[in-house]
């Protein structure tokens, strides 16, 4: 699996988020994406996602170009799985159907399928009691790691991440983030959006600074966290108190 952004633009009304962003992700890789609000975050998850469609450039999915205009987008979205900072579960619905629901009517799974899977992927995050509560029922930080089982459940090739941790009480982002940490033992690839600097620096392959639509430096944790080149970053990572 490869993704690739090719000079991807995107913009609402005259506000321009993303202008001619590169970008080239290996099977297996976490790039975390840091910034400050407005720089382009968020709106590149949806962009690969195609929940927005791009003005301009392309997305590379294995080399096929996924953001053509007409292409159905739910056979990407089977491979891209996204997690959003908000949780969006269904409030009607239990943990259990939650996690059902699109393998059966999207997958074709049979209930006993789907269930097996519902209640393996809750067991592997410590969730497995909550099956048959709803989601008024449950933390912030359960809610979240319920998401993210929903999203695993299709098991997608790549995996967005929102900025999982920002809707969450200070007390609960941790067992959010233990989840991550699992998952990026699992081999899959993750694309993170955060404010979670340290998290990021432990976590990450790559780490990409956005600043007004456009990658300004990216690197290695270690690389970007303790000796970053550009003076964005370095006001950035002032600005946030990383040093």
């Amino acid at each position: 699996m490869k993704l690739e952004l090719r000079q991807v633009s995107k913009s609402f009304g005259s506000r321009t988020v993303l202008s001619g962003l590169d970008l080239q992700v290996q099977a297996g890789e976490v790039v975390s994406f840091i910034g400050s609000s407005g720089s382009g975050k968020t709106t590149l998850l949806r962009c690969v996602n195609l929940l927005e469609p791009i003005d301009d450039g392309a997305i590379l999915l294995d080399g096929e170009e996924i953001s053509q205009i007409g292409l159905d987008p739910n056979p990407i979205r089977r491979r891209i799985g996204i997690v959003f900072q908000s949780f969006n579960l269904f409030p009607h619905m239990s943990v259990q159907r939650n996690i059902t629901l699109a393998l059966t009517q999207v997958l074709g799974k049979s209930p006993e399928e789907a269930n097996d899977s519902a209640k393996t992927l809750l067991a592997r995050f410590g969730l497995v009691e909550k099956i048959d509560s709803y989601p008024d029922q449950l933390s912030g930080g359960q809610q979240q790691r319920v998401a993210i089982v929903r999203a695993l459940a299709m098991n997608p090739e790549v995996l967005l991440l929102d900025e999982i941790t920002s809707a969450l009480d200070p007390e609960l982002v941790g067992e959010v983030l233990d989840v991550v940490r699992e998952l990026k033992g699992s081999g899959i690839t993750m694309l993170i959006a955060t404010h979670e600097m340290n998290f990021a620096q432990e976590i990450s392959d790559r780490v990409c600074f956005l600043d007004g639509g456009r990658i300004a430096e990216q690197g290695q944790p270690k690389q970007i966290f303790a000796s970053p080149t550009d003076d964005r970053t370095k006001q950035f990572l002032r600005r946030v108190n990383f040093k």
